[in-house]
Parts: structure tokens; C-alpha cells; sequence
């Protein structure tokens, strides 16, 4: 009988643990997986995304990098920045290295002076 107070109408298929359906792959805060219907296409339910499509514009697009930018340690210039800078170093410790080896050679330093040396 179809009443407005009959809840038990469609509780065996009403997304209980033998539903047919596509459920949400997304994973709870507890760690569990998500039990709620999934969105055809995205295969997550609306609260996990099911019904975003993205931004679609350069300005919402640029809004979303702003907003998935934590602290710019890999952005594009520092990732350079870093590169140089790693590249300097290591110009800077072969010549370093150079002028070690000529100053052994010409017996200004000792082969072992690194081992007498402290700071």
C-alpha cells in the first residue's frame, strides 16, 4: 500500500548492501569507501565531485591554480630558479676541485690537507 508515512516502500533496493547500482569510488574520512549513488560519468557521487565539470574559462582556470598553489615551491620559475642555482654549484665546486689539484701539484697544500683541517 503506497502511503506517505510507508518507509519500508523499496528498502531492499534503496542503495542497501545488495543495490545494483554504481556506487561513489571516492574514500571517507574514516578511511571507508563511499556509499552513496555515483554520477554516470565521473563515477562519484555530488558530494565527492560527481557533478563538477571544471572550470571552463582562462580566468576560472587561473583561479583554480591560485587556489592549488600551497607555497610555490614547484611552480615553473622556481623549478628554473633551482636548476641555475644547482647549476652554479656545481661550477662553482669543479673549480673549486681544479684549483685543490693544481695546488697539490705545485706542493702548496698537502695530498691529506682536508683530514688536519677543522673549522
Amino acid at each position: 500500500m503506497l502511503t506517505k508515512d510507508n518507509v519500508k516502500i523499496g528498502l531492499k533496493t534503496r542503495f542497501g548492501p545488495d543495490w545494483p547500482g554504481v556506487r561513489c569510488g571516492a574514500r571517507t574520512k574514516a578511511g571507508g569507501a563511499c556509499q552513496r549513488p555515483a554520477v554516470k560519468l565521473t563515477g562519484r557521487c555530488t558530494r565527492h565531485g560527481g557533478k563538477s565539470t571544471g572550470p571552463r574559462t582562462q580566468a576560472g582556470k587561473d583561479k583554480i591554480a591560485a587556489l592549488h598553489t600551497t607555497h610555490g615551491r614547484f611552480t615553473k620559475e622556481k623549478r628554473q630558479a633551482a636548476k641555475k642555482r644547482a647549476e652554479v654549484g656545481r661550477a662553482v665546486r669543479s673549480e673549486i676541485k681544479q684549483i685543490e689539484k693544481s695546488l697539490v701539484e705545485q706542493g702548496i697544500l698537502d695530498r691529506n690537507w682536508r683530514k688536519d683541517w677543522k673549522l
